[in-house]
């Protein structure tokens, strides 16, 4: 048996909401932060069906996206800011894909342009859970998917300039069926950036955040998920 990559997104999104139910990390009353992407959404699908089953009840969201947001408006899924009192800037858990994981649970995201939103949600949980196929585990990051950076469109030439030095090369991401550049759900412009080697991307994430007209990176190294990953043959690695 060998399944393609839309079912493997499922089987893990499944996969994680379930097991996180039946180990108590998602519970009635909780305030869940959930992630952007064609991983991130069949998570919210079932979680809304626990929810509809009875299983969970008083489920308080926290979207990282208008992708997200959407999805929850459809479901009856109640969204809330993370300024507000009822969550009071902290959550139980975040649940989220992501474009690359290594070995470490270090991760690449924002391939949808949403990395901004996705970190500072993901950075105020007392838990984090990853979904992902298999294609999404690798051994380093920054090589072969783009880390995409969040820039002040005003700083765009001085960044470039900053992160060349790193050894990075650098393009500024452009629309499709649109004309011009991508502009996030902040206002802002998105860098995608490669290296040829390897580079040790827990550095790396505070050395691209210190630069001046840098709004946030997409490395993910400060709070290790748990990761869900999904594989052809129908199983999925937790680690």
């Amino acid at each position: 048996m060998s399944i393609s990559k839309d079912e493997q997104k499922v089987l893990a999104a499944r996969t994680a909401i379930d097991t996180l139910i039946s180990n108590g990390k998602i519970f009635s009353g909780m305030k869940i932060g959930l992630g952007t992407g064609s991983t991130a959404m069949p998570a919210v699908q079932r979680l809304y069906e626990r929810i509809a089953d009875g299983t969970l009840k008083d489920v308080k969201a926290v979207v990282t996206s208008f992708q997200t947001s959407l999805a929850c408006e459809e479901l009856g899924i109640p969204v809330y800011s993370l300024n507000d009192k009822v969550i009071g800037a902290h959550l139980d858990l975040t649940i989220d894909g992501a474009d690359e994981i290594d070995v470490n649970n270090n991760l690449i995201k924002g391939g949808g342009a949403a990395l901004l939103r996705e970190k500072i949600v993901a950075y105020n949980s007392d838990n984090y859970a990853i979904v992902a196929d298999e294609s999404k585990s690798v051994k380093d990051l920054g090589t072969k998917f783009p880390l995409p950076v969040e820039i002040i469109p005003d700083a765009r030439v001085s960044v470039i300039r900053e992160l060349k030095k790193t050894g990075a090369s650098c393009v500024l991401r452009e629309g499709v069926k649109k004309a011009g550049p991508v502009i996030t759900d902040n206002g802002n412009m998105i860098l995608d950036i490669l290296w040829e080697k390897a580079v040790d991307s827990a550095e790396m994430e505070a050395k691209i955040d210190s630069i001046t007209g840098v709004v946030e990176c997409g490395f993910f190294t400060k709070l290790k998920p748990t990761a869900f990953i999904a594989k052809a043959d129908g199983s999925v690695e937790i680690r």
